[in-house]
């Protein structure tokens, strides 16, 4: 795996067979985001850290 080639693509379990989801990949030092619907447009990468932080934000509802 390198760090411009997202691997192991998935989406959250609990978006069922819905389109209108993200998914995530490893990257080498973080991960890889892009839109289900529309997965030619891209992704975009963050560090281990960012995504460490924003997943953090996520499980204590700071979006919310």
């Amino acid at each position: 795996m390198t760090a411009l080639m997202p691997a192991n693509w998935r989406k959250s379990s609990r978006s069922g067979q819905r389109t209108s989801c993200v998914e995530v990949g490893r990257v080498a030092d973080g991960a890889a985001v892009r839109d289900t619907k529309d997965r030619s447009a891209g992704y975009f990468t963050t560090t281990d850290t960012q995504w460490t932080a924003f997943i953090d934000a996520v499980k204590s509802n700071r979006f919310d």
